[in-house]
């Protein structure tokens, strides 16, 4: 097939992107820029099997990266009234694409999402039991989970993808609307509950040296442990504005105001932890890459 499930990369790596005017996809551009790796953004639409082939005949990649996918904007409520729309890109888009890929024999590496789980009796929230890759969905209460919770268990059977559960992505852009702090800090009023969440500063970089190794499968792309929104929101009034404050409210409250339900999960990170020792802990990686480095308050 031309790719082996550990083996190291024997050609200078070449990649082909998906999702160029997405957060993610536009920041592993950013991260190949800065480490003088050769990439180019496909311009075919992923449900588009001919587009797809071409863009790979013409740019021959060494992997694919797909950062394309429909979240809904503003938020993931939008794809409950877009559901073809949804189903096309998160699901055929997706899974056109890995099928493309491997007859080509080339890894591709698919930013897919760990909300399609919640705590439930045998991962009851803060025990500290977070759910492993090999887990099945337990959450598809909105539709947008319901699709990539589908598209997931598809793509176990493509020994090509390497699937990397992303969940409540952040940043140190603050000012980026989709940083999960900055949407908590400007809600009126904000759930307080304990998540696995994704440094995009330290993971991104993991993900290029994911495809440098030539790993497959399902990984849950998480720092270890959890955080929840009250402990972010008191970093952010500590680091950034003292005047800072929020009000909580509880799920039942939220539900009055979201059209779907919000998965809430802690994922077992220990399998990326191996592959990667460095990996920090969800709350040293937040004030090393997020708030340190946007430091306003004076330092005490």
């Amino acid at each position: 097939m031309g790719f082996s499930a550990n083996g190291a990369a024997d050609k200078p790596l070449k990649f082909l992107i998906y999702g160029r005017t997405g957060w993610i996809g536009g920041l592993l551009g950013e991260l190949c820029k800065a480490k003088s790796i050769d990439f180019v953004y496909g311009s075919g639409r992923l449900e588009n099997r001919s587009s797809l082939e071409a863009d790979i005949a013409a740019v021959a990649p060494t992997h694919v990266f797909n950062a394309a996918g429909v979240t809904g904007r503003p938020n993931v409520d939008w794809c409950e009234s877009h559901k073809v729309e949804t189903i096309r890109t998160n699901v055929v888009g997706t899974l056109t694409l890995a099928d493309v890929c491997r007859e080509r024999g080339l890894i591709l590496i698919n930013y897919a999402t760990g909300c399609i789980f919640e705590y439930d009796v045998t991962h009851p929230l803060g025990s500290g039991v977070g759910f492993k890759e090999e887990d099945s969905p337990n959450f598809i209460g909105s539709f947008y989970s319901k699709t990539k919770a589908m598209v997931e268990e598809l793509l176990k059977n493509y020994e090509n993808v390497c699937t990397l559960r992303v969940r409540m992505p952040i940043s140190s852009d603050l000012s980026n609307p989709r940083n999960f702090i900055t949407k908590i800090s400007r809600y009126e009023k904000v759930v307080n509950i304990p998540n696995s969440m994704t440094i995009l500063d330290e993971l991104l970089p993991i993900s290029i040296e994911m495809a440098r190794r030539n790993l497959t499968g399902i990984w849950n792309f998480t720092n270890p442990e959890v955080v929840s929104h009250n402990e972010i929101l008191q970093m952010y009034k500590e680091y950034i504005d003292p005047s800072f404050s929020w009000k909580n409210f509880t799920l039942e409250e939220q539900a009055k105001v979201i059209v779907a339900p919000r998965s809430n999960n802690e994922l077992d990170a220990s399998k990326l932890k191996k592959e990667f020792p460095e990996l920090m802990s969800i709350k040293e990686s937040l004030i090393k890459y997020v708030f340190e480095p946007n430091k306003k308050t004076a330092s005490t």
